[in-house]
């Protein structure tokens, strides 16, 4: 398996302006409350089934709130192929280095 490469938030932004794709594996709870926008919604569990709907031929940053899921999705990514990278502190870092955030509600939220 190849090793795994993380990234710190403003890395992600510098990937995601280059063309990476974000892909966000939290719960939909936690994505409607707030997540970055343009990110692809895919829950962890639903991963393997749906990997056929992602572009292997770009870059993938994975995220979820704190970076414990979103390391498994880059692992499983990875070994299908991917470029796949883990965003290190996840939404967590995100909000904390200034990322943008909305939400399906009024005041987004990563809490």
């Amino acid at each position: 398996m190849d090793e795994l490469r993380v990234v710190s938030s403003d890395e992600a932004q510098r990937l995601i302006r280059e063309g990476a794709l974000l892909l966000d594996v939290r719960d939909d709870d936690e994505w409607a409350q707030g997540r970055a926008p343009g990110a692809t919604h895919v829950i962890l569990g639903e991963l393997p089934d749906r990997v056929g709907e992602l572009d292997v031929t770009r870059t993938v940053v994975c995220v979820c709130r704190v970076g414990g899921r979103s390391r498994r999705a880059a692992l499983f990514l990875i070994e299908r192929g991917f470029d796949a990278a883990n965003l290190d502190g996840g939404m967590v870092a995100w909000v904390e280095a200034g990322g943008p955030l909305e939400s399906d509600g009024a005041e987004p939220s990563i809490a």
